[in-house]
């Protein structure tokens, strides 16, 4: 294959790339409430001529991570009827088992290459000000309190265009592909689910990415990463009794004053000495009147660490000071485990590599061999579980100025990064399938 030819055809690609991210951009959805992202992804993949999995074969149900209560999967699925997405479709994704997994077979003898693309938002209101470019241009989210602030609709957008690009190249590669449209990545929620499923079980080489992280040049990318740690999400019940604040207080058991101070000394938890570790309440909710002992404090809560050993006891010492907590306010407590990542790490084997498939694209502009992050990511998972049957694995950054922070209200990337991505994917495909 001519490299030309690739960039040429990413190039005449960019409009319909600018496209389908602002048609993403509009219609966010949360976690394993996709349907709609779900059904364009898929409508395009089967017009493509893939083989796509859907709803239960792409993701095993019992594997699934805080998934929503019943009244709002019920409340999607209506709403992504009444804009169009066909019932057939609502059937097959009924119940929160949204995601697809695309698959294309060559018929000739090659490696399996699979890529993941996550394609959930967060449950957060775009900012409206004109400085925000995606409100300045008529982009900006239709569903009031949830917005793609992590660049996961600029994700599945580089997916699609992968799509395109096999397809149109199809004669020139061996092997097999498969491309997975992760839902709910968003709290380390979803890629158990597509892994438990053996979706993982054959691949020999495995890339991921993000958009952004660190604040680089648009034309940059990094083959591998370093940084991203293990990571525990919890809600967090606690359960007293009410009373007259004023009348009866001694026969209220304060819920609210337990979810209170356990939220502070979390936080107190020690720093470990052999890496980094995490603590966050992210959410608490407490109360029901001026006069009135709670009798409910509800916490929403992480964990995170370097290594297992580090990530273990963050996890010991937050069960034991919410334990503890609720002890000494004489209140029950429940600990609901909705999320977790892993600790992942990218084959170094793959950076030279990367850098000679990717050097000669006039598109990419520089190739760091590594860039280092924080935060988590349950694409771990699926690096492991290729890892762990012999295969390889990394997860890539791809640059852009970052205006605002991810999970902001005002996050933005640059749209040039889209055929930057596209086009670090398809070299690489290209070196590790090509006939």
């Amino acid at each position: 294959m001519v490299i030309d030819a690739i960039d040429s055809f990413i190039q005449e690609l960019e409009p319909q790339l600018t496209s389908w991210r602002r048609e993403l951009h509009q219609q966010p959805e949360l976690g394993f409430l996709e349907y709609e992202t779900s059904y364009k992804v898929g409508k395009e993949l089967e017009k493509l001529g893939f083989i796509t999995h859907m709803g239960k074969e792409a993701v095993k149900s019992d594997s699934r991570y805080g998934v929503p209560e019943y009244h709002d999967i019920q409340k999607a699925e209506k709403q992504a009827l009444e804009n169009g997405v066909p019932p057939e479709w609502i059937d097959r994704m009924a119940g929160g088992h949204t995601g697809v997994v695309a698959q294309w077979d060559t018929g000739k003898d090659g490696p399996h290459l699979a890529f993941r693309f996550d394609i959930d938002a967060l449950p957060i209101l775009e900012a409206s000000d004109q400085t925000h470019i995606p409100n300045k241009h008529k982009f900006r989210s239709k569903q009031n309190g949830v917005m793609h602030a992590c660049g996961h609709d600029g994700h599945t957008t580089i997916g699609l265009g992968l799509a395109r690009f096999i397809a149109q190249f199809q004669e020139h590669f061996v092997g097999r592909f498969t491309l997975l449209f992760q839902p709910a990545e968003e709290g380390g929620r979803g890629a158990k689910a597509m892994v438990d499923q053996g979706w993982l079980d054959e691949v020999d080489q495995f890339y991921s990415g993000h958009i952004g992280i660190n604040s680089l040049p648009v034309g940059t990318i990094a083959a591998t990463t370093q940084g991203f740690l293990a990571s525990s999400k919890w809600n967090v019940t606690f359960h007293g009794q009410s009373s007259h604040a004023g009348m009866k207080p001694e026969d209220g058991r304060n819920a609210l004053l337990a979810a209170a101070t356990a939220a502070t000394q979390l936080h107190a938890i020690p720093r470990h000495s052999e890496g980094v570790s995490r603590v966050n309440v992210g959410k608490l909710v407490a109360g029901n009147g001026r006069n009135i002992i709670s009798d409910r404090g509800y916490m929403e809560i992480e964990t995170r660490g370097e290594s297992e050993v580090i990530h273990q006891f963050m996890q010991k010492e937050a069960k034991r000071i919410i334990h503890s907590t609720a002890s000494m306010f004489d209140v029950s407590v429940d600990i609901e485990y909705v999320g977790e990542t892993e600790r992942m790490r990218c084959d170094e084997s793959l950076i030279p590599f990367i850098e000679d498939q990717c050097q000669e694209s006039s598109l990419i502009n520089r190739i760091d061999p590594v860039a280092y992050v924080s935060g988590s990511e349950d694409a771990s998972f699926m690096m492991n579980a290729v890892q762990e049957n012999g295969g390889i694995a990394t997860y890539m950054l791809f640059g852009t100025s970052l205006p605002s922070n991810h999970h902001s209200p005002t996050f933005n990337f640059e749209e040039k990064v889209l055929p930057v991505a596209l086009a670090a994917y398809a070299h690489v495909l290209r070196g590790g399938n090509v006939q």
